[in-house]
């Protein structure tokens, strides 16, 4: 069987539909793994052994299994107790807190790379240790963190490849859609990877130029 390309164009709005969701995923999972990892980062190093104890055990969870795995518990392990989320908040709190565990553990590295002179000199101005928190030691934390947690970002949309096992109608899975009318993988499955690799380029300039201005911010 030859290759023919001819048959991709009349599935285009299904690619496309199918990549909107992939990004629209991709950003709310990735504020989610933003917003929860600092938190996991402030709890692990300044909250009392009581919280910071189970945190960092279950951020090694998320770390040391796979995120297919984690998924399948959410969904389908969730509703055996009762509690039925619905495909698309299952995926999106999956990966939002798979991603989460690794954005914690380099928020972690940048707060503890923030000199602690700074912390002395807020104390000394009268900042309680919240307040030092919330604005010089988090913000400056960030700025540096900002490279990693973009690669960690592109993998997170590489990542949303997954939710195709739970019916999410994403990339992958509206590509399965069009392969099981036309039965041609190939074409199919190059189209999508190409659209992976032209929103990865997107991603990498627009992260880039982030971190330089955070760069220069800092």
């Amino acid at each position: 069987m030859t290759l023919d390309f001819s048959v991709v164009p009349p599935y285009w709005g299904l690619l496309l539909v199918g990549l909107a969701w992939t990004i629209i995923i991709t950003v709310l999972a990735g504020t989610v793994s933003v917003v929860l990892g600092v938190i996991i980062a402030i709890a692990t190093l300044y909250g009392p052994k009581l919280v910071s104890l189970p945190v960092r055990s279950v951020m090694f969870l998320f770390m040391g299994t796979p995120l297919l795995l984690q998924l399948y518990l959410l969904y389908y392990g969730l509703s055996q107790v009762g509690l039925m989320l619905p495909a698309f908040w299952t995926g999106l709190i999956g990966l939002g807190l798979h991603c989460a565990a690794y954005n914690a553990d380099i928020f972690r590295a940048s707060l503890q790379a923030v000199d602690p002179g700074q912390t002395e000199a807020a104390r000394s101005l009268g900042f309680s240790r919240g307040s030092t928190l919330r604005h010089f030691i988090v913000p400056q934390a960030i700025l540096t963190a900002l490279s990693q947690v973009g690669n960690n970002s592109i993998i997170l949309l590489k990542d949303t490849a997954v939710l195709s096992v739970l019916g999410i109608a994403e990339l992958v899975l509206n590509a399965q859609r069009a392969i099981s009318e036309t039965y041609r993988p190939f074409e199919f499955y190059f189209t999508a990877a190409v659209l992976y690799y032209i929103v990865n380029l997107a991603m990498e300039f627009v992260l880039s130029k982030a971190a330089r201005r955070a760069e220069a911010i800092r």
